[in-house]
């Protein structure tokens, strides 16, 4: 893995980990919780999305749009793991 795109995984993450504490009325984990949260929920995405047959297409707008939505469906399992 190169250097460069290490710093575009983790600028990504950490913008989805933003949006998706945004988007879950305040449940992000600070900005290093928020980069793990990000690279996390992309990776969840990555794996339910095919399952699904839905896809977001390729290029950075989409990478982000793809990590959010999975950093939001890790956020609310974290948020009902949580809860019990």
């Amino acid at each position: 893995m190169e250097f460069g795109s290490l710093i575009s995984m983790l600028i990504i993450g950490a913008l989805a980990g933003w949006l998706s504490g945004k988007i879950m009325e305040g449940r992000g984990f600070g900005l290093l919780g928020n980069i793990i949260v990000g690279i996390v929920g992309a990776f969840l995405a990555g794996l339910i999305f095919p399952v699904l047959g839905f896809s977001v297409g390729g290029g950075i707008v989409a990478s982000i749009l793809h990590a959010t939505i999975g950093s939001v469906i890790l956020l609310f399992l974290i948020g009902l793991v949580k809860r019990t």
